[in-house]
């Protein structure tokens, strides 16, 4: 099938598209950002970052409606762990399901590349997202004084053995329009 034809049929189907994170996203990508954090990252560094994709040591990934980006994740490579960067979502479409969709195909990089375990750090103060992420597998192992805006605790959350049949059980269920 040529690009174009996989472009129409996507654009005909409608619904969220996820996608590997271009340069051209940045822009709303940073909206989302700024919305979502006290001290949001900036250009330089989403560039940074989307340059280490091209070494493997990164993945990153947009949900998108059109050419509305509501949200973004992406991971970084440690050996044989993954730990995931960040994970936002437009302050009006949360809840709607797209963290879950982002992390579930996080989830699928993460085990592709051959990842035994992941790791994440959450706000202590930010009970939806822990939520989320104990759906995942993730469980509390520790925490990072002051680790936000050198104010905030962060709760350090590890999922292991994501390779297990038992997680991708976990994943198909959790996020089954997810590529597995």
């Amino acid at each position: 099938m040529s690009l174009v034809a996989r472009f129409l049929e996507r654009a005909e189907a409608g619904g969220i598209v996820v996608e590997p994170m271009r340069r051209r996203h940045v822009a709303r990508v940073l909206e989302i950002e700024r919305e979502s954090y006290p001290k949001p990252w900036t250009t330089t560094v989403f560039h940074d970052e989307l340059d280490q994709v091209g070494t493997g040591h990164r993945h990153y990934l947009v949900a998108r409606d059109g050419r509305a980006v509501l949200g973004y994740g992406g991971l970084m490579f440690v050996v044989d762990e993954a730990h995931v960067t960040n994970i936002a979502v437009r302050p009006d479409h949360r809840r709607a399901g797209i963290a879950t969709r982002l992390l579930g195909e996080l989830a699928d990089v993460a085990v592709a590349r051959g990842c035994a375990a992941w790791t994440l750090e959450v706000r202590a103060s930010s009970r939806g997202a822990q939520e989320l992420y104990r759906r995942f597998g993730f469980a509390p192992a520790g925490i990072r004084a002051r680790y936000y805006e050198n104010t905030e605790d962060a709760i350090v959350m590890w999922c292991h053995d994501i390779a297990s049949e038992q997680h991708r059980t976990r994943l198909r269920e959790l996020c089954p329009e997810a590529a597995r």
